[in-house]
């Protein structure tokens, strides 16, 4: 009977991933371009070695037990540290390493971004660049967590995360806007919390994985339109779902062009100052080191806060 140590390869724990995922053998074995009684195999081997059952047949669904739960669960961690060995091991052989990922809060613009990503793979097409949508907390709890190697636009407060670095990247000012035809756009200004209190706003949810999360710019009691992202955010406005503070860069091309009307309000002006932050080292990586140098840069910092593009033309 094979051991534990020859049946749980990565190879072995991407298969029970897919059978989980796609909910039986038949259609795991179609996405892996195996039969099923391959599959079925597979999977019985896994379960002999560890004399456990993993997945429930009793339906025509392949579960997972609690037995199963708990491989997958470890699996995927051990998967993700046998990357993050590669990549040291790549990173110490060339100097470059295999995957950067980067945590981007929902604030920074789009375009400037990718630009950066075009010009980072024109030196380094061997390095695999991974950029995640994070939004508030979540931003900074990506790279504390070791998800992400870099973190740009983080807003709270950072003195109280001993091994990161961070550095300004500028002001960010914010804009309380409606569309033209919310009622708020004919309220008499400057808006009071009352007033608002009594009108929808649009908020984005943060992305921390742990927690509540923070709420910016919100009442007590106020009814709340939660989307994922600061572009959705931009769109829900516009439609007139709801009312909110916006950045100014991004809200700007769209108050030129009559598309969201700009409100006093009577709380004060919200400006708020991103930074980017990562782990401290006394070796980093070629590929860390040049998006750091390219940060260093007032123009590019600049541009990651104020570049953000115009409406599309209809």
């Amino acid at each position: 009977m094979p051991s534990p140590r020859d049946v749980l390869t990565p190879d072995a724990l991407s298969l029970l991933q897919t059978v989980s995922r796609l909910g039986s053998f038949a259609a795991a074995a179609r996405a892996l371009g195996l039969v099923p009684s391959a599959v079925t195999y597979r999977v019985r081997q896994i379960e002999e070695a560890l004399d456990a059952l993993l997945f429930d047949r009793s339906s025509r669904q392949a579960r997972l037990t609690p037995a199963g739960t708990e491989l997958l669960r470890e699996g995927e961690r051990l998967l993700e540290e046998m990357d993050a060995v590669a990549n040291r091991v790549r990173r110490v052989a060339t100097g470059w390493e295999s995957q950067l990922t980067v945590a981007v809060d929902t604030a920074i613009a789009d375009q400037p971004l990718m630009d950066l990503a075009q010009d980072f793979f024109q030196v380094a097409p061997q390095t695999r660049l991974r950029l995640r949508e994070e939004a508030l907390s979540g931003t900074l709890e990506a790279l504390t967590s070791g998800q992400a190697d870099l973190a740009l636009g983080v807003a709270q407060e950072q003195g109280t995360h001993a091994g990161l670095q961070f550095r300004p990247m500028g002001e960010l000012g914010f804009v309380f806007a409606v569309a033209p035809h919310h009622p708020l756009a004919r309220a008499k200004e400057p808006l009071s919390d009352e007033v608002l209190l009594r009108h929808r706003a649009v908020a984005v949810a943060d992305s921390v994985s742990r927690g509540g999360g923070i709420t910016v710019g919100l009442l007590a009691g106020q009814d709340v339109f939660t989307v994922p992202t600061m572009q959705a955010k931009l769109e829900a406005q516009l439609r007139g779902l709801g009312a909110g503070f916006l950045p100014e860069p991004l809200a700007r091309p769209h108050l030129a062009a009559g598309r969201l009307v700009a409100r006093a309000v009577v709380r004060p002006q919200r400006v708020v100052q991103p930074a980017y932050a990562w782990r401290q080292t006394t070796d980093p990586g070629r590929a860390l080191q040049w998006w750091l140098e390219r940060l260093e840069r007032p123009a590019t910092r600049k541009a990651l806060l104020q570049g953000h593009a115009g409406p599309r033309p209809a």
